[in-house]
């Protein structure tokens, strides 16, 4: 999303964070009922349309969202779904891109809410890594011919009770409704979301060999100073990465061939 989408769906967002600072865990409940509304407006055109049709008014719009989900989802809910019914949207698709990723947020502002924020983005992150390395199961969770019940029972069989509830919702949602993205780009938009509610950049590293805690430490406060913000930094190991080492920070590839930055945090590391 951008521009006008995308301070609609910011507004949204930061609309909704005190229902969700007053939910506490309770908000992975709400986020489930925001999911349904997300899968609901995938399945009709028409409906997508009406709620993000510019000509249309804003009240209008709020009072058919009223309509529909009066008595079927919290109040908080159909508020938060009248409230982006409102706003401006480049294309009907953003209404609802703009929707999941704000159910995402309410899911993990649960684990917010409980001091488990970090252990659920470790968690996402390490399910990532068992996906780079298990083909078998890349190729269950992207069965087309599978039932959105058995791509879920592979996620469970997989993490069962190891993981927090909140990981595990996650994990299953994005595998029973992918929405044509590979798992792989789901658990890096999760990923980045939980980050931002931390308020830190999330940098992937992909190393040839796994750095020390020093050296991790060192980068981490490298990649900080270079971008005035916390980052938080996730590691996997790759033997075959060119040069040794690799960081991703947000959509930029840092790349010591290309950024002297990189030349910098690898002269740290080195010290």
């Amino acid at each position: 999303m951008r521009g006008v989408s995308q301070a609609s769906y910011e507004a949204v967002q930061e609309g909704f964070e005190p229902v969700l600072t007053a939910a506490g865990p309770q908000a992975a409940e709400l986020g489930d009922q925001l999911f349904v509304v997300v899968d609901a407006l995938d399945r009709s055109g028409g409906l997508r349309r009406a709620l993000s049709d510019p000509s249309r008014d804003g009240d209008d719009k709020a009072g058919l969202v009223q309509e529909l989900l009066d008595g079927k989802a919290d109040p908080s809910v159909v508020e938060l779904v009248a409230a982006a019914a409102r706003r401006r949207w480049s294309v009907p698709e953003d209404l609802v891109e703009a929707l999941e990723r704000v159910a995402a947020e309410t899911v993990l502002s649960a684990a917010q809410s409980a001091g488990a924020l970090e252990r659920v983005e470790e968690e996402l992150f390490r399910f990532g890594r068992v996906l780079a390395r298990e083909r078998r199961v890349r190729d269950a969770l992207t069965d087309r011919m599978a039932t959105p019940d058995a791509r879920a029972q592979v996620v469970e069989r997989l993490v069962g009770t190891q993981v927090h509830p909140v990981t595990l919702q996650l994990l299953v949602r994005a595998a029973r409704t992918p929405r044509g993205r590979t798992m792989m780009t789901t658990l890096t938009q999760l990923g980045r979301l939980a980050a931002h509610r931390r308020e830190r950049l999330l940098a992937t590293v992909t190393a040839a060999v796994m750095p020390s805690p020093a050296q991790l430490e060192r980068l981490g406060a490298v990649l900080s100073a270079a971008y005035g913000r916390p980052v938080q930094v996730n590691v996997a190991v790759d033997p075959e990465v060119v040069g040794g080492l690799r960081v991703a920070v947000g959509d930029e590839i840092v790349d010591a061939t290309v950024l002297s930055r990189l030349d910098e945090v690898r002269r740290r590391l080195a010290g």
